[in-house]
C-alpha cells in the first residue's frame, strides 16, 4: 500500500502555487508553538513553525513542511478549521505576491527622489 501511495506522489501534477510553505492567518493571539505543532503535525513532518509576535503580525504564522504533499494535505484540511472560535485561513506562501506591495512602495519612493533631484513637478499641470 505504501508503495502505491509513493507511486501516486511521483506522478502527481501539482498547481504551481503549491509549495512546502504555508501562511496561516486568523490564529488566536494566545496560541503556542506546541499547539501549532499539535494541529499541523497531524499532516506530516514539520521543518519549522514561525509565529508572529509583533503587533502587526500577531495571529499569523508560517508553517514549513518537509514534504510538499503534506503541506498540500494540511492546506486542504485546515483551511476553515475552527481553533478557539476562529476559523483558520491557510494559504500557500507566495513571495512574489507578498513583496509586490513592498516593491511598489519602494518604486514610488525612488520616483519621488528622482523628481526632487531633477526638479520635476508633475502636479503643476
Amino acid at each position: 500500500m505504501a508503495l502505491a501511495a509513493a507511486a501516486r506522489r511521483t506522478n502527481a501534477r501539482l498547481p504551481p502555487e503549491v509549495n512546502r510553505f504555508l501562511y496561516v492567518r486568523n490564529l488566536p493571539f494566545e496560541i503556542t508553538a506546541e499547539e501549532m505543532y499539535d494541529i499541523f503535525g497531524k499532516f506530516g513532518a514539520i521543518r519549522q513553525i514561525r509565529l508572529g509576535c509583533a503587533s502587526n503580525t500577531k495571529g499569523t504564522a508560517y508553517v514549513i513542511y518537509e514534504d510538499i504533499f503534506d503541506a498540500k494535505n494540511a492546506c486542504e484540511h485546515l483551511s476553515g478549521f475552527n481553533v478557539c472560535n476562529r476559523y483558520l485561513v491557510v494559504l500557500y506562501y507566495q513571495p512574489h505576491k507578498a513583496f509586490k506591495k513592498m516593491n511598489k512602495d519602494l518604486k514610488k519612493e525612488q520616483i519621488e527622489i528622482l523628481k526632487s533631484k531633477y526638479g520635476i513637478d508633475l502636479d503643476k499641470n
